[in-house]
């Protein structure tokens, strides 16, 4: 699917697995300072991370994505329906590459998870930020999104909220 000058395909593990890892790691480093927690304590984080991966991809076809600038890789996209609500979305990762931040490009990625999960018959979505990533907490609200406070399950993120309206 192509979204302003963007073109937003299916991640092919076999080829980019290496991207993805190094995407996932920055993301880490963006929210919490450190990779440390996506590697885990035994160090097989990254491997843990392309199985989870492989098996999101096949559980709900075109949900994780590699954004493209032309043949330059910029960005990803990791997303699922929500396991306690049948009508929500859920985003695992909004990403792009520092050099393409800031730009209004990450405008696109959320109209793409919009008009992914509204084909779904979702009317809403979720995902968890750090508090500490300012910059993301800054783009979601300015894109609509709710700050719903800490997770119970993880108070070290909160909670944003997108209802869709059609």
């Amino acid at each position: 699917m192509r979204i302003g000058h963007l073109e937003f395909r299916p991640i092919d593990l076999e080829k980019h697995s290496d991207v993805c890892v190094s995407f996932r790691e920055d993301s880490y480093l963006c929210s919490f300072g450190s990779a440390e927690q996506f590697h885990e304590s035994d160090g097989k984080g990254a491997e843990r991370y392309l199985e989870w991966l492989r098996q999101r991809m096949t559980d709900l076809p075109n949900s994780c994505v590699h954004v493209w600038d032309g043949e330059h890789n910029v960005g990803q996209m990791e997303m699922r329906l929500s396991r306690d609500n049948a009508s929500a979305g859920y985003v695992n990762l909004f990403y792009l590459v520092p050099e393409f931040r800031g730009k209004g490009i990450s405008g696109l990625l959320d109209e793409y998870a919009q008009k992914f999960f509204q084909k779904l018959g979702c009317t809403s979505a979720r995902l968890s930020v750090s508090p500490t990533n300012t910059a993301a907490v800054k783009f979601y609200l300015k894109n609509g999104w709710k700050d719903l406070g800490p997770r119970e399950d993880h108070p070290e993120v909160n909670w944003m909220e997108k209802i869709y309206v059609e």
